[in-house]
C-alpha cells in the first residue's frame, strides 16, 4: 500500500490534472500507516486482537478499492464499477468504527 501510494504521489506531481491520483495517494499512505499501527497494537494486546485485525483488513480492502477506482478514472477514463470509490470510503469509515470497538472490547 505504501509503495503504491508513493507511486501515485509521483504521478500526481508530474502529470497535468492528476488530482485524483493525489487523493488516491493520500488514502493509501495514510491507511498503510494505520494498518501497521493496528497490527502492532493488536500484537501487544492493547486492543482486542481479532477485532483489530478485522479493522486492518478492512483498511487494506477499502483503501485499495477507493484508490483503485480513482486511479482507473485517471488513466482509463472509467471507474472499477459503479459506486466503487464511495463503497471504499464507506468501508474505511466502518473499519475505523471497528477499530474503536476493538479498543473498547475486553482484551483477551
Amino acid at each position: 500500500m505504501g509503495a503504491c501510494g508513493v507511486m501515485l504521489a509521483a504521478g500526481a506531481a508530474h502529470l497535468p490534472d492528476a488530482s485524483r491520483l493525489a487523493a488516491a495517494s493520500s488514502m493509501l499512505l495514510f491507511h498503510a500507516t494505520a494498518v501497521l499501527a493496528t497490527t502492532a497494537i493488536a500484537d501487544r494486546a492493547i486492543v482486542h486482537a481479532k477485532i483489530a485485525i478485522t479493522a486492518a483488513a478492512g483498511f487494506v480492502i477499502a483503501a485499495s478499492l477507493f484508490a483503485g477506482d480513482l486511479t482507473m478514472r485517471q488513466y482509463a477514463g472509467h471507474g472499477l464499477f459503479p459506486m466503487a470509490a464511495p463503497s471504499g470510503g464507506t468501508l474505511l469509515i466502518l473499519s475505523w468504527v471497528v477499530l474503536a470497538v476493538a479498543a473498547m472490547w475486553p482484551k483477551r
